[in-house]
C-alpha cells in the first residue's frame, strides 16, 4: 500500500488535544496550517503518517512552550525558575480579564493596586512594618538606591560586590541610579569599624548582598547586620533567594524576618526563587521607607501587573508550593518512579544523581536523587519533542531526573523518551 494512503485526515489531526487546546489560544487557521504542513512533509517521505500531529505541533507558531524539568535544578533560571502552585495559576486565569485590582467593589471607588497581596505578604513577614512588590529583585533595589541615595554614597563591602545573570554587575546597576559607591573591606574579609569609619554626611545607607551564587572559604569574616544597626543610617539588605522565614532545610539561607529582627530597615527579596511564586521584587521594612519607595516616580515604571499579583497573592495565601515539594521530595519515592520510568522504556539505567537549588539560592545544599541515565544522543531530541524533557548532559550521559517533574506527567515523559529513542 502506498504510505500516503495512511496519512491521516485534517479533521482526525485537528482532534488532537493537544491541537484542539493550540486552536483555542491561536486559533483555528494558524493550527490548520500547521496540520496541512505536517500533511504534506508526510507525503514527500519526510515524516511517517503517524508523526503527522507531533509535527504539526511542533510547526505552531513560535512562543513559550511549557516543558518537562528534568533537570534536577529545582529553580532553573532558563526554564523560569519557580513552577507556580495549581493555586497560583488558578489565580492567573481568574485575573486574566477585567478584575478589581484597583477597584473597590464595595464603595465603587478607587482602592490600593495590589492590596491582597500586600497584606498576604505583610501577614508573612509580620516584623516589616511596609511592604512594596516591584517587578523583579533587581527593580527593588534600583528603586531603593535611586530613592535613598541618588547623588549620595552608597557603602559596600568589595566581597560583595557580585554579578547576576546575563553579565548584570551590581556596581553598574547601582551606578545607574547615580548613586556613587564607597567600597570598604576586601575580597575575603570585611569588619564593622569598615563601615562604622566610611560613615559621613554624604551616606544613604549601608548595603548588605547576600552571594547566594557562590560562597568564599577559608580566611573570610564580615559584619552581622545586628552589630551595625546602631550606627545612624538605614541598613538594606539583599537575601536574594526570597526565603521569608526560617527553613531548617535552608540553615544557611537568610530569611527576611530574622534579618528585620537583626536590624535591617529594609529587605529585598525575590518572589520566584525560594518563595516558589512569580517573578517579583519584594520590599519589605520601615513603614516610613517603604512609602518613600512607593511615592517615587519610578516606582510606576517598576510595578507588577495584575497577573503577578494574583500570583503572589496565591502563593503567600495558598498551600505549600512546588519548589517547597521538590525541595523535600523523598529519595526512595524518586528511585522507585524512576525504576518504573526504566521498565516502562526498556532503555538506560537507574543511577544516583545530586539534585541542586539552583537559581541563586542555597548553592552549597545538595540533594541525594536519582536519574535515568540515557545516551547523550537522545538529549535534543528530546528537548525538541512533544512535550520538550529538558534534562542535564554529564559524563557523557543524558541524565532525567524526576524530582521536579510531577508525577501525573510519568507517563509522557515514557512516551517522549520511546518516541525520541525510535527517531
Amino acid at each position: 500500500m502506498d504510505p500516503r494512503r495512511l496519512i491521516p485526515r485534517t479533521d482526525v489531526v485537528l482532534a488532537d488535544p493537544r491541537l484542539e487546546a493550540a486552536a483555542a489560544r491561536l486559533g483555528r487557521p494558524a493550527v490548520k496550517a500547521a496540520v496541512t504542513h505536517a500533511q504534506e512533509r508526510a507525503r514527500a517521505g519526510e515524516i511517517p503518517p503517524d508523526q503527522v500531529a507531533d509535527a504539526a505541533v511542533r510547526g505552531l507558531p513560535a512562543g513559550m512552550r511549557a516543558v518537562v524539568n528534568a533537570t534536577g535544578v529545582v529553580l532553573h533560571t532558563n526554564l523560569g525558575r519557580a513552577a507556580l502552585s495549581q493555586a497560583a495559576v488558578d489565580a492567573v486565569v481568574e485575573a486574566a480579564g477585567p478584575t478589581d485590582v484597583e477597584l473597590d467593589l464595595g464603595t465603587g471607588k478607587r482602592a490600593r493596586r495590589g492590596r491582597d497581596a500586600l497584606a498576604a505578604l505583610a501577614a508573612a513577614v509580620p516584623g516589616a512594618s511596609g511592604v512594596h512588590v516591584v517587578n523583579n529583585g533587581a527593580a527593588a533595589l534600583v528603586l531603593a538606591a535611586t530613592a535613598l541615595a541618588a547623588g549620595r554614597e552608597i557603602i559596600v563591602s568589595r566581597g560583595e560586590m557580585v554579578e547576576i545573570g546575563d553579565g548584570f554587575r551590581l556596581p553598574d546597576l547601582l551606578e545607574s541610579t547615580g548613586a556613587r559607591l564607597r567600597e570598604v573591606g576586601t575580597t575575603n574579609r570585611t569588619s564593622v569599624a569598615d563601615y562604622r569609619n566610611a560613615i559621613g554626611p554624604e551616606t544613604g545607607f549601608i548595603l548588605k548582598v547576600h552571594p547566594s551564587n557562590f560562597v568564599i572559604k577559608g580566611f573570610t569574616s564580615s559584619a552581622e547586620i545586628s552589630e551595625m544597626s546602631e550606627m545612624g543610617v538605614p541598613i538594606v539588605v539583599d537575601i536574594g533567594s526570597g526565603l521569608l522565614d526560617k527553613d531548617p532545610l535552608l540553615p544557611g539561607e537568610p530569611d527576611a524576618a530574622t534579618t528585620l529582627q537583626d536590624g535591617a530597615a529594609l529587605v529585598i527579596a525575590s518572589g520566584d526563587k525560594l518563595l516558589g511564586g512569580p517573578q517579583a521584587g519584594l520590599l519589605l521594612g520601615d513603614a516610613t521607607l517603604i512609602e518613600r519607595l512607593r511615592r517615587h516616580p519610578l516606582a510606576r515604571a517598576l510595578r507588577v501587573d495584575k497577573l503577578t499579583l494574583a500570583a503572589l497573592h496565591a502563593t503567600l495565601a495558598g498551600p505549600i508550593t512546588p519548589t517547597w515539594q521538590a525541595l523535600r521530595y523523598d529519595a526512595d519515592e524518586l528511585r522507585e518512579r524512576t525504576e518504573r520510568l526504566r521498565r516502562r522504556t526498556g532503555l538506560g539505567e537507574v543511577t544516583a544523581s545530586t539534585a541542586v537549588v539552583g537559581g541563586g539560592g542555597a548553592p552549597e545544599l545538595e540533594l541525594p536523587s536519582w536519574a535515568l541515565a540515557l545516551p547523550a544522543a537522545l538529549a535534543r531530541p528530546l528537548r525538541e519533542g512533544v512535550p520538550p524533557i529538558v534534562g542535564r548532559v554529564e559524563r557523557g550521559r543524558l541524565l532525567l531526573d524526576l524530582r521536579c517533574v510531577p508525577a501525573a506527567h510519568d507517563h509522557a515523559v515514557a512516551e517522549a523518551v520511546l518516541s525520541a529513542a525510535g527517531d
